[in-house]
């Protein structure tokens, strides 16, 4: 059985504690290996290693970090591969689909390669006679992601280049669930120069969590989980003097207005309930079907879902794999069991979902519940699976007001072909992220990712504009150089330009 490890002052260790977890195949049901979970004293560890290398590494200059950040992105695009198949056989999710995963986390390393132009202050002269002011941005010192099973390695790359690039240290606590593309990641920064103890991955449970929000050593923790775990860490966190970007859960909707393109708004949906088994932050996980379109609407995203290859991640005919865990497909089930309770007519059924040669798999299939109400539990609870809810309005306006009574506003899409309707939903909506017949409209990395509302706990969105400033502050100089023989006009008022 293969161990994984820890990666603390560029090494491979094991640490002090014994406890593990396991790691399975998602697609067999078989565990392949077992994760230590690392205890307070290996988060030290970790957290020690990545304060001795911030002065160093802090010090360095643009244009070396910058050399780095390029060689690490060219070590990615060649290792892309090889991360897509670690993160298929510990998470599920087709190759293809890891394949963009990596892809969405490389564009992050590529906008932190510019980091000497995100970095650069403001001077303005003569402020004052013979006074000029400057500002510029410093690092913060050991800051520390914690990141989700869902996306093991783009998560990770929406934090740690930004981070790294701004001249902080990193402390990488992932997923126990898919540990092992943190640690390919680990290997390649340390491939493209980057100083020992600059990146450290350290695995665990709560207990790891814990030490990482309590150590005073450790100045930002940036986290993307559920509502409730992102709760936890952004009040642990900032009542140990952090600063705290935690991105919660998500409940997002989908609008089809009559005057939509049908075929071309199912196909969408169905890629965006169905696509990484629903395993998706930005997954679509309810349509509101406005108007005379709803039946059309479900008869056609019924048909999408009745077609979708489900099988093995490796399989290259698979279109959606298995869920992450024998837990999570239990949930998933049991929710759609309580849709069925709670009067949801099932149109697709996804239950039962077997796939030959892999019975033991997590399998759920594609599930399509229609005429759900917002008092549901299908509804009100993050399902996290690949199941599309249709909640049925009577106008824009009312599926607007829907969208907002919602505690959730992470993304959301409309499907039309009236520009009017696109404008009022995207001024309307208290959400985000919003996407025009985009219905998975993950901005692009010079743009910043967050939600609103129960979606996103602090005031600053991930990577991006808001990802420098989260990693960095800023100071200002007011400068003056006095001639020697000069008087020095010194006063005990408050200064004032002149």
């Amino acid at each position: 059985m293969t161990t994984i490890e820890h990666w603390i002052a560029g090494q491979r260790v094991g640490g002090e504690s014994t406890r593990t977890a396991a790691v399975f195949d998602p697609a067999t049901g078989q565990q392949q290996a077992e994760v230590l979970l690392g205890s307070a004293g290996d988060v030290g560890a970790a957290i020690d290693a990545a304060w001795d290398a911030f002065p160093g590494w802090s010090q360095t200059s643009l244009t070396a970090r910058t050399k780095v950040l390029f060689a690490f992105r060219e070590l990615v695009n060649a290792n892309a591969a090889r991360l897509a198949e670690a993160i298929t056989a510990e998470h599920g999710k087709v190759l293809t689909d890891a394949l963009g995963e990596v892809q969405r986390g490389l564009e992050v390393v590529e906008f932190a390669c510019g980091i000497p132009n995100l970095l650069k202050g403001d001077y303005s002269d003569q402020v004052s006679s013979g006074v000029d002011t400057f500002s510029f941005r410093e690092p913060l010192g050991v800051v520390a992601g914690i990141t989700p099973f869902n996306f093991p390695a783009m998560v990770p790359m929406w934090m740690f280049p930004v981070a790294i690039a701004c001249g902080n240290t990193f402390v990488l606590k992932p997923s126990e669930r898919d540990p092992s593309a943190a640690l390919i990641m680990a290997e390649l920064w340390q491939q493209a120069g980057l100083p020992d103890g600059v990146f450290n991955v350290v695995h665990g449970d709560k207990e790891a969590v814990d030490a990482i929000l309590d150590s005073p050593k450790v100045a930002a923790v940036s986290f993307v989980g559920s509502t409730p775990i992102a709760k936890y860490i952004h009040q642990r966190g900032t009542a140990a003097g952090k600063r705290v970007q935690a991105l919660g859960g998500a409940k997002n909707h989908a609008i089809v207005l009559p005057d939509a393109d049908i075929d071309f708004a199912a196909d969408h949906l169905a890629a965006a309930a169905f696509g990484s088994a629903g395993e998706r932050c930005m997954a679509i996980s309810a349509a509101v079907a406005v108007g005379s379109g709803a039946d059309r609407i479900v008869e056609a995203v019924g048909e999408r879902a009745r077609a979708v290859k489900v099988g093995a991640g490796r399989d290259t005919g698979s279109e959606m794999g298995p869920v992450v865990t024998k837990q999570a497909q239990e949930r998933i089930i049991g929710l759609i069991d309580a849709g069925e309770r709670q009067g949801a007519k099932v149109a697709v059924d996804g239950r039962g979902f077997t796939v030959p040669g892999h019975e033991e798999g997590f399998w759920v299939g594609p599930t399509v519940l229609d005429e759900v109400s917002t008092e549901m539990d299908v509804y009100t609870q993050e399902i996290f699976g690949p199941v599309l809810s249709v909640v049925r309005s009577d106008s824009v306006d009312e599926a607007i007001a829907l969208i907002n009574a919602n505690p959730y506003g992470n993304g959301t899409a409309i499907f039309t072909s009236s520009g009017e309707s696109a404008r009022r939903f995207q001024r309307g909506v208290h959400v985000g992220m919003i996407g025009i017949n985009v219905p998975v409209p993950v901005p692009m990395a010079f743009y910043s990712f967050g939600g609103w509302k129960d979606s996103l706990f602090g005031d600053k969105h991930i990577h991006g504009p808001e990802g420098v400033a989260f990693y960095t502050r800023a100071k200002v100089v007011t400068s003056r150089w006095p001639e020697r023989t000069g008087a020095s006009e010194a006063s005990f008022h408050f200064p004032t330009s002149k």
